[in-house]
């Protein structure tokens, strides 16, 4: 499997591109083009072109959850899909894959919303679309986690903005992440581990039958975390023992340092390219 980071708040020194707060990822595997999450902006195509890198021909896009710095980069690709066959000009209709709240509007304080800009019905005309709470299967060695149950304590959260047609703070019960079953171990991909990585990294070992762990790349959602959280994280990943740990997006970097004392941390920007066996 080859990883090519699009979009992160980063970038890698010598290397050209631009960042923003948001991820997009896009993974090659067994034949397959698959975007994981699409930024906050149409930053990923740029960057996409900028590598030499098509997203025409995409097989999948996978949302890790619906919040804007993932999703909102949506509109633009499917602009982008439309344009080609307008034009008469050879694209894929790639699946969607997310949990079914991750197109639920959001609002955030005095923002009115912070999920999607698109909504499911729209989208199946560009898409084929795969929405559902249980893990996906995308590829032999790939499977999209679905809902993450929440059983770790010191990763419970309060939540974030409202849901519509809710009134207690959203818990994010749509934030999933990505596996990858290599032969080194599994490759774990997050969004922004909204659900806990202890948690996600559980559940991939559940459903997978593999306690190695290769790396874990993606947003750890450490950000200012408290006390409790990051000493449980860290006890939780030396007690596994990842081979290495690529934290980006948002983990900052007092997380950083501390998971540096478990394993290697891999730098991650815009511009990472990087193979798991």
């Amino acid at each position: 499997m080859k990883l090519t980071v699009l979009v992160d708040n980063s970038t890698l020194i010598d290397r050209y591109y631009e960042g923003e707060p948001g991820l997009s990822l896009l993974i090659e595997e067994d034949g397959l083009k698959i975007l994981f999450d699409c930024g906050y902006s149409d930053l990923f195509l740029k960057n996409a072109w900028k590598m030499g890198l098509s997203l025409d021909d995409l097989d999948f896009v996978l949302l890790s959850h619906g919040h804007m710095d993932h999703t909102w980069g949506l509109e633009a690709l499917t602009r982008r899909l439309c344009e080609l066959r307008l034009e008469g000009r050879p694209c894929k209709r790639p699946a969607l894959v997310a949990h079914p709240e991750a197109f639920t509007s959001i609002a955030l304080d005095q923002c009115p919303e912070i999920g999607p800009l698109l909504e499911p019905e729209k989208l199946a005309r560009h898409y084929d679309m795969r929405l559902g709470k249980a893990a996906q299967k995308i590829s032999e060695r790939l499977l999209f986690l679905g809902e993450i149950p929440r059983r770790i304590g010191f990763e419970q959260t309060e939540g974030i903005g409202f849901k519509e047609g809710q009134d207690t703070p959203d818990r994010i019960m749509d934030d999933s992440a990505l596996v990858y079953r290599g032969s080194e171990g599994l490759v774990i991909i997050t969004g922004c581990s909204h659900a806990g990585i202890c948690n996600i990294v559980a559940q991939a070992m559940d459903l997978t039958g593999e306690s190695r762990i290769a790396d874990i790349i993606g947003g750890l959602h450490l950000l200012s975390p408290s006390r409790e959280r990051l000493e449980g994280t860290v006890e939780y990943l030396r007690r596994i023992g990842p081979e290495t740990l690529s934290p980006c997006h948002c983990t900052d970097l007092n997380s950083k340092i501390a998971l540096a004392a478990v394993t290697p941390l891999r730098e991650v920007g815009v511009g990472l390219e990087v193979s798991y066996l």
